[in-house]
């Protein structure tokens, strides 16, 4: 995903997401390699149900995917990656992304 591949609504809600000390401190440690919840959870800091709240807004905007496994215990284990993008935000970028947000309305709510 690149800033020019977004709409201006997807661009939105990317830097949404993004907008979160949580967020951004999963996307650093998940930039060591994929990670298994409990321990990301465990190396974060966080409950396993808060860290879920964040992975799920991260993974509706595409910046991190979801694989699960079955352990050899049998359990099911759920393990998350960083997706693949690049946003540069540049005047430019910001510019073509705001001609094509849905509300075109000055001041509307989105």
């Amino acid at each position: 995903m690149r800033v020019g591949d977004l709409s201006g609504d997807e661009l939105v809600r990317t830097l949404a997401a993004l907008a979160n000390p949580h967020r951004l401190r999963v996307i650093a440690a998940l930039f060591a390699g994929r990670q298994y919840v409990s321990e990301l959870a465990r190396e974060l800091g966080i409950s396993r149900p808060l860290l879920q709240v964040h992975l799920r807004k991260l993974e509706a905007v595409g910046l991190v995917t979801a694989t699960s496994e079955i352990s050899k215990d049998g359990r099911a284990m759920k393990f998350y990656e960083l997706g693949t993008f690049e946003l540069e935000l540049t005047p430019a970028a910001l510019a073509a992304a705001a001609a094509s947000l849905a509300d075109d309305e000055p001041g509307g709510s989105s």
